[in-house]
């Protein structure tokens, strides 16, 4: 009963933008990235993506190539920044920012999702695949990897770098 969460290909998107549940297109390299992560998956019984596009299109080309199908969930989109969306991280008001960086997991002052709604909406998913049995791939974001292996709900146990094409396997 394992998990195996994979971060998207990179995106087609200006370094510096706030992005979340925002559709961004995959990047050119997008063929090549995919092939280099098929060839280092460990084994899996299923695939679970995200229902963004930058997802789906990498569960896809995965499924297409080991001849597995694939779900989507909702739980594992990446967190809504609201009106953040789309917009230069350095044209955020500051006063903003600083909301939610003096409560990082509950403050809101996007209008979207707090960090706390992520992490629970995530972990919920998580445990209802790690209860599955076999093996699950789940292609999803940066956001949500960090949510799963935040060890506490502090800001610092969520500034876990997590590169595009980065994997990583939860075991119970």
């Amino acid at each position: 009963m394992a998990v195996t969460l994979l971060r998207h290909t990179r995106l087609n998107v200006a370094p510096g933008i706030c992005y979340g549940v925002s559709d961004i297109e995959l990047a050119e390299s997008f063929d090549r990235e995919a092939g280099a992560i098929l060839e280092e998956l460990p084994d899996f019984d299923r695939i679970v993506t995200s229902p963004l596009s930058r997802c789906r299109r990498l569960a896809d080309y995965i499924a297409a190539h080991t001849n597995r199908t694939v779900s989507e969930e909702i739980r594992v989109r990446e967190m809504d920044f609201g009106r953040w969306e789309g917009q230069p991280w350095s044209d955020i008001p500051r006063v903003e920012i600083d909301a939610w960086a003096e409560d990082f997991l509950h403050s809101c002052p996007h209008g979207g999702e707090s960090v706390a709604m992520l992490r629970a909406r995530v972990l919920d998913a998580l445990r209802d695949y790690r209860t599955t049995d076999g093996h699950t791939l789940i292609v999803t974001h940066a956001g949500v990897i960090k949510a799963a292996l935040a060890a506490n709900e502090t800001a610092e146990s969520h500034a876990v770098g997590i590169d595009f094409g980065a994997f990583v396997t939860l075991i119970d």
